[in-house]
């Protein structure tokens, strides 16, 4: 692969090759800091907000972020066009890079809310948002979805799904490849039982090519994600990338060919605690950014009191950044100075 400057983020068109999964109260602002820490390149994603939220609530709290995180995408759930194109107005301005519409959540409180999944039923409704939304921005606006929901043929409904999604000029879209089952699975059953189709997602991407179209679900390992680029523009990871976060540490080289010195253990744990004393003078208590840390360690001696002093001392009073040292000191005793 040739290889790009490890001095600002690469493009967002190259981003998308690896990219981390929202995440419903995982991967908040907290969260994504970390994961910069390990990537420099890959897309990162908001969790869910709503358009409801943004428009009707607190949109400077809904869509605060450290400039650090960039490249990152916002991802919004919501059917009313107009309320969507409010909200992606005021991404615009916040400065997000891309703008991303849920139509892939399978939770009962989601389908209650007319938008995730339940969508797919609704292509023509989908592609009025995303026109909408276009209309407000010059950044690219896309669609995760699922290759499905219930009793869909998922050749023909997936395809026409894609259609309209391509006429209503959307610019990219991430799949998850599997259906959402809506009647008879709860949320966490639809992550794991439908089955896979992948080779049903590389037909779609070769179908919509140049469109780039990305690949989710049940992508555990950079191995299975690498075997995967064969196929498809870009591949995205969820829970294996939040439970084990330092495997991010490997995929500016592996994924975008950048000769990037190792990321260390240490140098991360000094970043968020100079990190979460900086939030600190916010008003951010110290577990709120501590819980996302909780798989640094894995494998490492020492992991199991690491992991208790991140969750348990961690929400003590009085508890601030020298927390997060002395997790790190648990693990290999390292000489560093620890500040409050």
């Amino acid at each position: 692969m040739q290889q790009t400057d490890t001095g600002a983020p690469v493009p967002l068109e190259l981003a998308r090759r690896f990219s981390v999964a929202p995440m419903m109260d995982w991967t908040d602002r907290h969260c994504r800091f970390l994961h910069r820490q390990l990537s420099r390149h890959a897309l990162l994603f908001t969790e869910m907000v709503t358009s409801a939220a943004i428009v009707h609530g607190d949109a400077p709290r809904h869509l605060r972020f450290d400039p650090v995180e960039q490249p990152v995408a916002l991802q919004l759930g919501g059917s009313d066009p107009a309320e969507l194109a409010a909200a992606t107005r005021l991404a615009h301005d916040a400065g997000y890079a891309e703008i991303n519409l849920n139509v892939g959540c399978p939770s009962d409180r989601v389908q209650s809310g007319r938008f995730g999944a339940c969508l797919m039923a609704e292509p023509d409704l989908v592609a009025e948002c995303v026109r909408a939304m276009r209309d407000v921005t010059d950044r690219p606006v896309t669609v995760k979805c699922r290759i499905g929901i219930d009793d869909q043929d998922t050749e023909e409904s997936l395809d026409r799904f894609a259609d309209i999604m391509v006429a209503a000029g959307v610019d990219a879209l991430y799949v998850h490849a599997r259906k959402a089952w809506l009647k008879g699975l709860s949320p966490k059953e639809n992550r794991t039982i439908p089955p896979l189709d992948y080779e049903r997602v590389h037909r779609l991407r070769t179908r919509l090519a140049p469109l780039p179209v990305m690949i989710n679900g049940g992508i555990e390992t950079l191995e299975t994600a690498e075997a995967e680029l064969v196929h498809m523009d870009g591949v995205m990871l969820g829970r294996a990338a939040y439970h084990n976060p330092m495997l991010l540490a490997e995929v500016d080289n592996r994924f975008f060919g950048a000769p990037t010195a190792p990321v260390t253990l240490e140098a991360v744990m000094q970043a968020m605690a100079d990190y979460a004393r900086r939030e600190a003078a916010n008003g951010t208590r110290v577990n709120n950014v501590t819980r996302h840390m909780l798989g640094l360690a894995n494998g490492l001696p020492g992991a199991r009191q690491f992991r208790q002093i991140l969750s348990v001392d961690a929400c003590k009073p009085g508890a601030d950044a020298s927390v997060i040292l002395r997790a790190f000191a648990a693990v290999d005793r390292p000489v560093l100075a620890v500040a409050s």
